[in-house]
């Protein structure tokens, strides 16, 4: 007489260890680049202010690359396929990552930025919608648990390589890994309701990405799926990658490094990353879990602002607990997936991410516009709290999904 798999066994299919190495690469490349803008510009010539400029454009043509990459892959993912989707990311930001480590101008670092923005797009929602797709529907939180936890640990290695080699060598090794990849790309089957999907009656439209704007409810929809990010980016992009200047005007005592600031940050979105998804399959419930964890990030982000006089220590504990409260991007990225059908679902779940990462750019804008007349720590509060805010109104209006059958259609 045979027995069922395992809880285990179910879990870890390819599509499961593809997708969490995938995402590990993603977030290495993605922290590489914010660790070594300064030592490779000044490498290829650059000094003073145009490390900052300079900087600012490759971030923001990388940032520009993943919106735009995220539309390209969610797109193909529905018309071609989910596997597809994953070895065209996959490929993509391997060559671009390797390309990054023999640049000598500022003209082709931004052009290979873009490249390796395209490419990283796709990775997290195309892992993410197959994974959903694939497992049963009460063990799905627990694979795309498995992929967010790996994935975002990602940038802890990220942080730890940057430190010990040579930047273009840095580079070079976050290619080496993509490429490993597409052989274990190989084992990955396509997920069966795509392959439904695909022998659907041509009428159905799929990978339509206007069909997100062309209904009210669905567009409230996925706003909706977007909103609930905003405090992670705005975390890391404002919080974390100011906190010397916003420690200096807390008066922390010592000094704040935002490369260890960086690595506290996601060592806390790792442990949260898990946590998260644990949980909300131990209560069966998404929303639940990101109702709990939001409120944490506030009480987080109290501390953090309540530092004043603090030690370094103490500053890198609140950064830690604010990186926790955050690592509900695991849930977010799954429940996003699970609002919408098959015909849209990898376009959803491979934007929403992306439109996420590139709030980053009007966050910072506005905390630019705030900082001359409230300060620097004032500013930074104000938006960070209204983000958790509005985060919490989004999740409001949304159903929950964790029970949800995924096998369905989104009507034109």
């Amino acid at each position: 007489m045979s027995h069922p798999p395992s809880v285990l066994r179910q879990i870890l299919k390819p599509a499961v260890i593809v997708g969490a190495l995938g995402y590990f690469v993603d977030v290495y490349d993605l922290i590489l680049f914010a660790i070594l803008r300064i030592p490779s510009l000044k490498d290829i010539g650059f000094s003073g202010e145009l490390l900052v400029s300079h900087g600012i454009l490759l971030l923001n043509l990388q940032m520009l690359g993943m919106l735009v990459g995220g539309i390209f892959f969610g797109i193909l993912g529905d018309r071609v396929g989910r596997v597809a989707l994953l070895f065209g990311s996959i490929l993509l930001y391997s060559i671009a990552n390797i390309a990054n480590g023999f640049v000598h101008s500022i003209e082709t670092y931004a052009v290979w930025r873009f490249v390796a923005g395209f490419g990283l797009a796709g990775e997290l929602g195309g892992g993410i919608t197959l994974v959903t797709e694939i497992l049963p529907k009460a063990l799905r939180g627990y694979g795309t648990t498995i992929i967010a936890t790996v994935g975002v640990f990602g940038a802890v290695i990220g942080g730890l390589v940057a430190q010990r080699v040579e930047w273009r060598t840095a580079y070079f090794i976050g290619g080496g890994l993509g490429l490993v990849l597409l052989v274990l790309r190989l084992s990955v089957a396509e997920s069966g309701m795509f392959q439904q999907l695909r022998a659907a009656p041509t009428h159905v439209s799929r990978g339509n990405f206007l069909m997100l704007f062309n209904n009210l409810a669905r567009f409230m929809k996925y706003l909706r799926c977007i909103l609930i990010g905003l405090p992670l980016w705005c975390i890391v992009g404002i919080l974390v990658t100011f906190s010397p200047e916003i420690s200096g005007a807390l008066k922390i005592q010592g000094e704040i490094k935002v490369a260890q600031a960086i690595a506290f940050c996601y060592l806390g979105i790792t442990f949260g990353g898990f946590a998260s998804g644990y949980f909300s399959q131990l209560l069966q419930s998404r929303r639940k879990i990101l109702f709990l964890f939001l409120i944490f990030t506030a009480l987080a982000m109290t501390a953090y602002f309540l530092a004043a006089g603090q030690s370094s220590g103490t500053f890198y504990l609140t950064i830690l607990l604010l990186g926790f409260g955050v690592g509900y991007w695991t849930v977010f990225a799954t429940i996003a997936a699970e609002q919408f059908g098959t015909n849209i679902r990898a376009t959803v779940a491979t934007t929403v991410p992306n439109f996420v990462r590139g709030a980053t750019v009007p966050l910072t804008l506005a905390f630019n516009h705030l900082k001359p007349a409230c300060g620097i720590v004032a500013s930074a509060a104000a938006i960070s709290f209204a983000c958790v805010l509005i985060a919490l109104w989004a999740l409001r209006g949304l159903e929950e999904t964790h029970d949800k059958e995924l096998d369905y259609l989104e009507p034109i």
